[in-house]
């Protein structure tokens, strides 16, 4: 399919002006890509909530859990240039990682959620990454490894993290920057520098018992996290608890706006960056790893950006969820879908409203981002709805 820019825009105009008019939105802005050039690029509202700073081109944005799409290519990256199949065990990498019945999970399992490290048993502060990593290298799965999966909310970027400074030798924050951010001029970071925090939209959390999403599509993919898991999720003790409680600390949104927080690479949840800079890193994804006559990934390595790796019931969200290495990917078992039609197209969504990725057989890609988080960690309706009007 080919996009036409004035027709795309006249589709999407009056959604994304809905989101920021009618349904509760502050600032928000969404950029689609197609062949490696952008197609739209619509923004609006204010950056903070006192409608002092207007959302401009240059605002940037917590993009949360989309930070783990870019986690994962920095990983899939330095496998590739060390020619290491995700085959492999992480434990010839990672030795210490082999203790408590971890020595046969692979990279592949470790990457589609299959390790079974979502929750951990010590109490461990987020803050202290040499305690988090230990902890980790002591925990026993939580299921059998390579018999399901289930979302690894905050652990997934420590394990991506050390993988990454042991094969690489270098932090992923910085791998990140030299390899994609530089290179391709991305306004998108993992571990904000101090310079830019003047820039940066303030994030404010959900409001209780509240949510303004439009319920106008044809199948509402709003409500796929059903009550009981926001339920568990409250339930202390629970589980789903645990997931999102490891390791502990800066729980609070407003935790994540303060600029000493923002400098720490958090690779789980705390990329910055601009919805046309996360739409431009999926476009040279979408276009088979090239731009700018630079080539970043092989086909080989594509393949497992896109190839299913895990599809089912989720331990964790305990609905159909499906990854590939790294990525998030429709599940063939449940309707829902928020990556459009193609079953080639892969991404990674963040919680309370942000969503991106990539669409290789049409060569699009999209990203939104938002500063007025809902009670959803899956994506919801406000970019949903912007998904649709593409593939129209």
């Amino acid at each position: 399919m080919h996009l036409h820019v004035h027709e795309l825009r006249k589709r999407l105009e009056p959604l994304f002006q809905e989101n920021l008019d009618q349904f509760g939105e502050i600032g928000s802005a969404v950029s689609i890509w197609q062949n490696g050039k952008a197609v739209a690029d619509l923004h609006g509202g204010p950056s903070d909530v006192c409608g002092e700073r207007p959302w401009t081109q240059e605002t940037i944005v917590l993009i949360w859990s989309a930070t783990k799409g870019l986690a994962s290519a920095c990983l899939l990256h330095a496998l590739q240039e060390h020619k290491i199949d995700i085959g492999r065990r992480v434990s010839e990498f990672w030795p210490d990682f082999g203790q408590a019945a971890k020595g046969r999970i692979t990279l592949a399992q470790l990457l589609s959620h299959q390790a079974g490290l979502a929750a951990l048993d010590r109490h461990v502060d987020i803050l202290d990454y040499e305690a988090v990593i230990e902890a980790l290298e002591q925990q026993e799965p939580n299921w059998p490894p390579g018999i399901a999966h289930g979302y690894h909310a905050r652990t997934f970027g420590f394990l991506l993290e050390e993988l990454v400074r042991r094969i690489a030798s270098v932090p992923l924050g910085e791998y990140w920057r030299k390899t994609f951010g530089e290179p391709l001029a991305l306004d998108l970071w993992i571990g904000l520098p101090a310079s830019e925090n003047y820039r940066v939209a303030t994030m404010y959390a959900a409001k209780v018992g509240k949510s303004s999403e439009p319920r106008n599509r044809q199948s509402d993919v709003t409500a796929t996290l059903t009550p009981d898991f926001y339920q568990e999720l409250a339930r202390s003790g629970s589980f789903a608890r645990k997931v999102f409680n490891s390791p502990s600390g800066l729980n609070a949104v407003s935790d994540l706006n303060k600029p000493e927080n923002r400098a720490r690479a958090f690779a789980s949840f705390g990329g910055i960056g601009s919805a046309n800079s996360l739409a431009k890193f999926y476009a040279m994804l979408a276009n088979g790893g090239r731009m700018e006559d630079q080539q970043f990934f092989a086909e080989k390595t594509l393949h497992w950006m896109k190839a299913t790796l895990s599809d089912g019931i989720d331990r964790v969200f305990q609905i159909p969820t499906a990854f590939s290495a790294g990525f998030m990917k429709d599940s063939q078992v449940s309707p829902r879908k928020i990556f459009g039609p193609a079953t080639s197209s892969f991404g990674h969504p963040g919680a309370g409203g942000s969503h991106a990725f990539a669409d290789p057989e049409n060569k699009i890609s999209f990203a939104y981002v938002m500063n007025q988080m809902e009670q959803s960690v899956l994506p919801n309706e406000k970019s949903l709805r912007l998904v649709d009007a593409i593939y129209q």
